[in-house]
Protein backbone atom coordinates (compact mmCIF):
# COMPACT_ATOMS: atom_id res chain seq x y z
CA UNK A 1 0.00 0.00 0.00
CA UNK A 2 1.38 3.37 -0.95
CA UNK A 3 1.72 6.11 1.62
CA UNK A 4 -0.85 8.17 -0.29
CA UNK A 5 -3.38 5.29 -0.30
CA UNK A 6 -2.83 4.76 3.43
CA UNK A 7 -3.53 8.43 4.11
CA UNK A 8 -6.64 8.41 1.92
CA UNK A 9 -7.95 5.29 3.65
CA UNK A 10 -7.13 6.68 7.09
CA UNK A 11 -9.05 9.88 6.37
CA UNK A 12 -11.98 7.91 4.95
CA UNK A 13 -12.12 5.77 8.10
CA UNK A 14 -11.93 8.83 10.33
CA UNK A 15 -14.78 10.36 8.31
CA UNK A 16 -16.79 7.14 8.72
CA UNK A 17 -16.39 7.23 12.50
CA UNK A 18 -17.38 10.91 12.55
CA UNK A 19 -20.37 10.24 10.29
CA UNK A 20 -21.62 7.61 12.73
CA UNK A 21 -21.53 10.13 15.61
CA UNK A 22 -23.18 12.81 13.49
CA UNK A 23 -26.01 10.49 12.42
CA UNK A 24 -26.62 9.34 15.99
CA UNK A 25 -26.64 12.93 17.30
CA UNK A 26 -28.90 14.04 14.44
CA UNK A 27 -31.49 11.44 15.46
CA UNK A 28 -31.04 9.58 12.17
CA UNK A 29 -30.73 5.91 13.12
CA UNK A 30 -31.32 4.66 9.57
CA UNK A 31 -28.36 6.65 8.23
CA UNK A 32 -26.17 5.53 11.13
CA UNK A 33 -27.10 1.89 10.49
CA UNK A 34 -26.40 2.33 6.75
CA UNK A 35 -22.74 2.89 7.67
CA UNK A 36 -22.56 -0.82 8.58
CA UNK A 37 -22.19 -3.72 6.18
CA UNK A 38 -25.41 -5.69 5.45
CA UNK A 39 -24.35 -8.24 8.08
CA UNK A 40 -22.75 -5.64 10.33
CA UNK A 41 -22.62 -6.28 14.06
CA UNK A 42 -23.04 -3.89 16.98
CA UNK A 43 -22.19 -5.44 20.33
CA UNK A 44 -22.26 -3.55 23.62
CA UNK A 45 -19.95 -4.66 26.43
CA UNK A 46 -19.47 -3.59 30.01
CA UNK A 47 -15.83 -3.12 31.02
CA UNK A 48 -14.12 -6.47 31.56
CA UNK A 49 -17.09 -8.56 30.41
CA UNK A 50 -16.48 -11.41 27.98
CA UNK A 51 -20.03 -11.49 26.64
CA UNK A 52 -21.99 -8.53 25.27
CA UNK A 53 -24.93 -7.18 27.25
CA UNK A 54 -26.67 -6.36 23.96
CA UNK A 55 -26.10 -7.46 20.40
CA UNK A 56 -27.62 -6.29 17.11
CA UNK A 57 -26.88 -7.71 13.66
CA UNK A 58 -27.83 -6.04 10.39
CA UNK A 59 -28.81 -2.45 9.65
CA UNK A 60 -32.49 -2.89 10.58
CA UNK A 61 -31.68 -4.23 14.06
CA UNK A 62 -28.96 -1.61 14.54
CA UNK A 63 -31.30 1.23 13.52
CA UNK A 64 -33.97 -0.09 15.88
CA UNK A 65 -31.50 -0.09 18.78
CA UNK A 66 -30.36 3.45 18.01
CA UNK A 67 -33.95 4.68 17.83
CA UNK A 68 -34.05 4.06 21.59
CA UNK A 69 -31.86 7.12 22.05
CA UNK A 70 -34.91 9.29 21.42
CA UNK A 71 -35.66 9.05 25.13
CA UNK A 72 -32.96 11.72 25.62
CA UNK A 73 -33.44 15.41 24.86
CA UNK A 74 -30.20 15.38 22.93
CA UNK A 75 -27.00 13.40 22.55
CA UNK A 76 -23.49 14.56 21.77
CA UNK A 77 -20.79 12.06 20.85
CA UNK A 78 -17.25 13.45 21.04
CA UNK A 79 -14.81 11.18 19.18
CA UNK A 80 -11.08 11.12 19.95
CA UNK A 81 -7.92 9.00 19.86
CA UNK A 82 -8.86 7.37 16.55
CA UNK A 83 -6.24 4.84 15.45
CA UNK A 84 -6.40 2.26 12.66
CA UNK A 85 -4.39 -0.59 11.23
CA UNK A 86 -5.14 -1.08 7.55
CA UNK A 87 -4.45 -4.30 5.65
CA UNK A 88 -5.74 -4.14 2.10
CA UNK A 89 -9.52 -4.00 2.15
CA UNK A 90 -9.91 -4.52 5.91
CA UNK A 91 -8.95 -2.39 8.87
CA UNK A 92 -9.13 -2.54 12.63
CA UNK A 93 -9.71 0.61 14.62
CA UNK A 94 -9.96 1.96 18.13
CA UNK A 95 -11.81 5.18 18.89
CA UNK A 96 -12.46 6.76 22.27
CA UNK A 97 -15.79 8.49 22.77
CA UNK A 98 -17.47 10.65 25.37
CA UNK A 99 -21.18 10.16 24.73
CA UNK A 100 -23.36 12.76 26.43
CA UNK A 101 -27.09 12.02 26.92
CA UNK A 102 -29.18 14.91 28.24
CA UNK A 103 -32.25 13.86 30.23
CA UNK A 104 -34.45 14.96 33.11
CA UNK A 105 -34.29 13.73 36.70
CA UNK A 106 -37.10 14.25 39.19
CA UNK A 107 -36.35 17.22 41.44
CA UNK A 108 -37.97 18.64 44.54
CA UNK A 109 -41.65 19.51 44.62
CA UNK A 110 -42.53 18.08 41.21
CA UNK A 111 -39.74 19.83 39.29
CA UNK A 112 -37.32 18.25 36.86
CA UNK A 113 -33.61 18.87 36.70
CA UNK A 114 -31.41 18.46 33.60
CA UNK A 115 -28.72 15.80 33.88
CA UNK A 116 -25.98 14.59 31.57
CA UNK A 117 -25.53 10.83 31.49
CA UNK A 118 -21.97 10.47 30.17
CA UNK A 119 -20.72 7.19 28.80
CA UNK A 120 -16.95 6.80 28.49
CA UNK A 121 -16.70 4.46 25.53
CA UNK A 122 -14.02 2.65 23.61
CA UNK A 123 -15.13 1.52 20.13
CA UNK A 124 -13.25 -1.53 18.84
CA UNK A 125 -14.04 -1.70 15.14
CA UNK A 126 -13.50 -3.92 12.15
CA UNK A 127 -13.94 -2.07 8.86
CA UNK A 128 -14.22 -3.43 5.32
CA UNK A 129 -13.90 -1.67 2.02
CA UNK A 130 -17.13 -1.97 0.01
CA UNK A 131 -17.80 -0.87 -3.55
CA UNK A 132 -19.13 2.45 -2.25
CA UNK A 133 -16.43 3.02 0.39
CA UNK A 134 -15.49 1.83 3.85
CA UNK A 135 -18.17 0.33 6.11
CA UNK A 136 -18.31 -0.89 9.70
CA UNK A 137 -18.41 -4.69 9.76
CA UNK A 138 -18.16 -5.06 13.52
CA UNK A 139 -18.38 -2.50 16.30
CA UNK A 140 -17.70 -3.52 19.87
CA UNK A 141 -18.87 -0.67 22.05
CA UNK A 142 -17.08 -1.07 25.38
CA UNK A 143 -18.49 1.05 28.19
CA UNK A 144 -15.48 1.83 30.35
CA UNK A 145 -17.47 3.81 32.96
CA UNK A 146 -20.42 6.18 33.25
CA UNK A 147 -21.39 9.33 35.12
CA UNK A 148 -24.76 11.00 35.66
CA UNK A 149 -24.23 14.61 36.60
CA UNK A 150 -26.38 17.70 36.95
CA UNK A 151 -25.94 20.40 34.35
CA UNK A 152 -27.04 23.96 33.77
CA UNK A 153 -29.06 24.46 30.60
CA UNK A 154 -29.58 28.00 29.39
Amino acid sequence: MSELQFLLDRLALQDLVAAYATCVDSDDPASAAALFTPDGELRIFERGAEAPVRERVGPEAIASAMAGLDRYHTTLHVMANHTVTIEGDTADGVTYCLAHHIHDVDGPEGTTLPYDYVMHIRYLDRFVRALDGWRIARRHLVVEFTEDRPIAVS
